[in-house]
């Protein structure tokens, strides 16, 4: 029989009995689940967080214990500043950009537009659409003889050669991100668009305020938890970037370095190099900490307490 101990007022919980079979037939439910996270989740994660500190031999599964050496050898290494100048430019351009995007669509289309279920699935096929395919599309249109460069070369007569180039390519793989990611989060604002009440915009009206003043004093306060969840997965897929810079240069991270980024040199020191796997780990390591400080000092900058609630 159920107990349900309930608090008076001056409690501070109630408490909950459940009989012992009940608990374990749930944890029986929930055994397949917890056995494939520990076998595929963490277990992975222990196995790097040991291997960080240790020097590695992937064949002979030797690992011989050198503390932070590991991390020593990654900043006298000068590919991890190019993947870390890299992977945070392109963090610092692309979050904001993609979010600001996704937000003004979003404002577009809950206002009254013809046609606004056919522009919402037209918008939102990049999505669907697998990254490497994605990838493979950008590379036909800016490779040297492709559709853009040839079509700046006629009409503007600028010749860029936006996949050789350092310059430039960094900009087609963020240009990639913004285009594949920006629908999906604006189907996201979409959903917290629709949520605030229409009371609000018909005061502001009655208030004389315009369509831009009601859209900055109510639209984007009232999204603040919107906002805070779309830097937040923003950020951590910018700083987890690997697939289209992967593809677009080739697994090296080239031209000179210019796409090389923080998970590529991971899969670099892991698979391509002999006897690093240590390093692999370790800067996974050092990549995890540097998402986890950043995502806290943007919900702290970006609070998540919104006043839609």
């Amino acid at each position: 029989m159920n107990t349900l101990t309930h608090a008076h007022p001056g409690a501070r919980r109630a408490r909950l009995r459940l009989p012992a079979s009940l608990g374990i037939g749930a944890y029986a439910f929930l055994l397949p689940t917890l056995l494939l996270v520990g076998l595929f989740t963490v277990l992975p994660i222990g196995y790097a967080l040991f291997y960080a500190f240790h020097k590695v031999d992937i064949l002979s599964g030797q690992a011989s214990y050198i503390g932070l050496r590991n991390v020593g050898y990654l900043l006298e290494d000068d590919k991890f500043w190019a993947a870390a100048g890299n992977t945070l430019r392109y963090v610092l351009i692309v979050v904001p950009l993609q979010t600001a995007l996704a937000m003004f669509l979003a404002c577009l289309l809950q206002g009254r537009l013809r046609f606004k279920r056919i522009f919402i699935t037209l918008l939102f096929l990049p999505t669907l659409t697998s990254s490497a395919a994605m990838t493979m599309i950008f590379m036909w249109l800016f490779n040297s003889n492709g559709l853009v460069v040839r079509a700046l070369a006629e009409h503007a007569g600028l010749h860029i050669n936006f996949l050789g180039d350092p310059a430039w390519a960094l900009g087609v793989v963020m240009l990639m991100n913004v285009f594949s990611t920006v629908p999906g989060y604006m189907v996201v604002f979409l959903a917290g668009l629709q949520d605030i009440p229409k009371s609000l915009y018909e005061a502001a009206t009655l208030d004389g305020a315009g369509r831009f003043a009601r859209h900055w004093a109510i639209s984007v306060p009232q999204l603040t938890p919107i906002t805070c969840y779309v830097m937040t997965m923003g950020l951590i897929g910018c700083f987890q970037v690997f697939d289209q810079a992967f593809i677009l240069s080739g697994g090296d991270g080239g031209p000179e370095n210019a796409t090389l980024t923080f998970t590529l040199l991971i899969y670099h020191f892991a698979f391509k190099h002999y006897n690093t796997m240590g390093l692999a780990c370790a800067l996974a390591l050092v990549l995890t900490l540097i998402i986890f400080v950043s995502t806290l000092i943007m919900n702290r900058i970006v609070k998540p307490d919104g006043v839609n609630r």
